[in-house]
């Protein structure tokens, strides 16, 4: 299977799809998803799984106006390649998951159910580098805040969202992630139907590039760590990997 782009979207299409995933990235490596997320998204389409990563640039503080688009451009492609008649599943990592929760409650699309990795919800002081910094020589700054705001998103989600079946993913060493404040709110809402799962890792596991690291004609101290480093974080992806796909399955098969 080749990526292919269509209607600004990244797709991979199994030749017998049982299931669509929609995926969104974080929010610096939204921009190519097929890149950042290659190897754990070609490893779901493997297991037969459409994939349709929309791509997105961070560049307005509006999530709705991003929310919109991307809503938008997924409907798009699910038409143009024939995709309706298959469960569809959102899947997001990080500020993803915002937008994810934002189509969702705003749009209300038909889902056969949502994976959240790593969400983050953080306002723009704690989301964007040097924010602080930039707001004391810029005082237009000091006022600005995403739409909808970290608590306008949570009060959204509480009252709109309308998806029972979701799995949340977070990791060991993720200290911006806030799973466990999205896992209250959706609980109190499908208290049955809401599965979380705490894995090792990092905020950047799903991330599955393939560290091309070659080695020195002496192997050295260096050499050891990135191949260390290679290991670790595909295990960590082959442990995410394997729970996203128990999951999918058991929802497919309902």
């Amino acid at each position: 299977m080749q990526w292919k782009q269509i209607e600004e979207n990244w797709v991979l299409t199994p030749p017998k799809p049982q299931g669509v995933i929609h995926f969104l990235g974080g929010a610096f490596f939204a921009a190519a998803p097929h890149v950042a997320y290659g190897r754990v998204l070609e490893q779901l389409a493997i297991a037969n799984y459409a994939i349709v990563a929309t791509p997105f640039l961070n560049n307005t503080f509006d999530h709705r106006q991003i929310a919109r688009d991307v809503h938008t451009s997924f409907r798009k492609v699910r038409s143009k390649l024939f995709l309706d008649y298959f469960p569809v599943f959102g899947m997001g990592h990080s500020m993803g998951c915002k937008i994810h929760l934002l189509v969702n409650s705003l749009y209300s699309p038909s889902r056969a159910g949502n994976i959240f990795i790593a969400y983050n919800n953080y306002s723009a002081d704690r989301s964007i580098p040097f924010f602080k910094e930039l707001a004391g020589t810029i005082p237009e700054m000091s006022t600005m805040e995403f739409t909808p705001t970290p608590m306008e998103t949570e009060r959204l989600v509480a009252a709109n969202y309308a998806t029972p079946q979701n799995l949340l993913v977070k990791f060991i060493d993720d200290d911006i992630d806030e799973i466990s404040t999205l896992g209250k709110i959706l609980k109190q809402k499908f208290p049955d139907t809401v599965s979380l799962h705490t894995l090792k890792g990092t905020h950047l596991t799903s991330m599955g590039v393939d560290l091309k690291w070659k080695a020195g004609s002496s192997f050295s101290p260096v050499d050891a760590i990135a191949q260390w480093v290679k290991q670790e974080v595909h295990r960590n992806n082959q442990t995410l990997e394997q729970v996203m796909l128990s999951w999918l399955n058991n929802q497919v098969k309902r």
